[in-house]
């Protein structure tokens, strides 16, 4: 059985496996603090089946959710609003109050901080274990293949984010989370890998950029999907439902992705030659790849270290907090930061699709690789600094997210060519090896800034620093790479 463009089909399931990667690390972010409303009313009435308030006197709230569980908050916890001429009571909810980790006694802005603190703090550890598997993720690649690399990657996350579940206190909670940074680290050395072996160079950037794209998508869905689901179902079973996405998707992995374009039984004649030509590094013979001393020993590969160790910071800080800053400066509920918070995200998949088809398109051209990766990355900084600016200065969550979506683009337009690099330097075992060093370098950066933030009160100030990292990233790349070229 012959198929015409494998390879679109082993880039497509990769794209879905990272969109669930999204939904799976969303999962905590969104469910962390919740702002739920409840209409106040003189006592309780079935009939309106929705959640509801009643005063019991002037210093505690009676909450009745849809389902008919009762809840007693104090007045000094709630907020009040007018919505369609309905008084509405505000309730903050969610994970971190659930299992009791933000103190009841704390004032509104007290609370905030330390939501943001504790989320900050298991979010490091993530990070942590994150970075490890960036460095042990690329090597296992490298020694085992992408195959059984992904099947791994995949298992160990999605059994972790199903037994989140099971957390009782911060403890358990930042356990699970550190095994699903363990297992989620690992398709993006896989991946930079994967384009390697499937796609010659000029389609690699597009490859890339689709993986991106694929992220970005992940968290357009993620708070749809899972707010809708914690108010359906609560948060434990929403972990154990979206935690069972990626183990399902190891059944069409194992059955397609077979063998490598060189051997892969279901690979057309023209395909494999049309994959196999157009790969200049497939020249070079006796590549046992290199480790991580001689690749740090050559000033190129400080490129990807240095360029993701300053820009990465920028997607995770609002990977992180993108949530709590929209309900925590904007007042939004849970399903206006559900309809609100995937718009930045459809900006970063145009801009990831888009970086890679410039830089593709360039080449085709008869541009170098070089002058198309390095014109990619200046347009996509160029694009991130003002948006940066004119989304924290926006009065209005509408005006806000747009601008973060402009800013999102950049980042992937950027972060696509970057990722690009290690194969435009390497063949064979060394691009999965030099995109981990990235990766760990890139949670390095974010561990930094996230630890910088719990100083900093002020989400204003917070975003706008996020600006001066775009340079600083585009001059270390230029400096240290020279031209883009495979190194001999």
């Amino acid at each position: 059985m012959k198929i015409k463009g494998v390879r679109w089909w082993i880039i497509g399931l990769i794209m879905l496996i990272t969109i669930i990667n999204y939904l799976d690390r969303g999962t905590l972010n969104y469910m962390w603090v919740a702002n739920i409303e409840y209409t106040l009313t003189d006592s309780f009435n079935p009939s309106l089946r929705v959640n509801q308030a009643t005063q019991i006197n002037e210093q505690t709230y009676l909450l009745t959710n849809g389902q008919g569980n009762e809840i007693q908050v104090e007045a000094s916890r709630i907020s009040l609003k007018e919505k369609n001429g309905q008084t509405m009571v505000i309730n903050k909810e969610g994970i971190a109050y659930d299992l009791g980790l933000i103190s009841t006694d704390l004032s509104t802005e007290e609370a905030a901080k330390q939501a943001k603190d504790i989320l900050g703090t298991i979010t490091i550890f993530f990070m942590i274990a994150y970075g490890i598997s960036q460095l042990v993720s690329g090597k296992m690649y490298d020694k085992i293949g992408t195959r059984k690399g992904f099947f791994v990657s995949v298992l160990l996350w999605g059994a972790a984010d199903a037994m989140t579940s099971l957390s009782r206190g911060i403890l358990s909670l930042t356990t699970f989370r550190m095994m699903l940074g363990l297992g989620e680290a690992g398709p993006w050395p896989g991946t930079t890998k994967s384009n390697a072996e499937w796609f010659p160079q000029k389609e690699r950037a597009l490859a890339q950029g689709l993986f991106g794209a694929a992220a970005s998508l992940g968290s357009i869905f993620a708070p749809i999907i899972i707010l809708m689901l914690y108010i359906t179902l609560g948060w434990k079973l929403t972990f154990v439902v979206v935690g069972g996405f990626g183990l399902l998707w190891l059944i069409p992995w194992i059955i397609i992705n077979k063998k490598g374009p060189k051997e892969h039984p279901w690979i057309t004649d023209k395909e494999k030659e049309y994959i196999l030509t157009g790969q200049p590094e497939i020249k070079i013979t006796n590549d046992k790849g290199k480790g991580w001393r001689e690749l740090l020993s050559n000033k190129k590969n400080w490129s990807v270290i240095l360029g993701r160790f300053f820009l990465d910071p920028i997607w995770w800080m609002f990977v992180t907090y993108l949530p709590l800053y929209l309900a925590d400066v904007f007042k939004l509920n849970i399903k206006e930061v559900a309809f609100s918070a995937w718009v930045p995200y459809v900006g970063a998949m145009v801009g990831s699709i888009a970086g890679g088809w410039m830089s593709g398109f360039l080449i085709r051209k008869g541009k170098s690789v070089d002058y198309s990766r390095k014109a990619a990355m200046l347009l996509g900084g160029f694009i991130i600094i003002p948006s940066i600016i004119a989304a924290v200065y926006s009065t209005t969550s509408i005006m806000a997210v747009i601008f973060m979506a402009f800013v999102l683009g950049g980042f992937q337009f950027v972060m696509t060519n970057i990722q690009t690099i290690p194969s435009d330097l390497h063949s064979g075992k060394s691009v999965g090896s030099l995109a981990g060093l990235g990766g760990a370098s890139a949670v390095l950066g974010t561990i930094l800034a996230i630890l910088f933030a719990q100083y900093i009160t002020n989400w204003l100030l917070l975003f706008s620093l996020l600006a001066a990292l775009v340079p600083l990233s585009l001059l270390s790349i230029f400096l240290t790479v020279g031209k883009i070229e495979q190194i001999k």
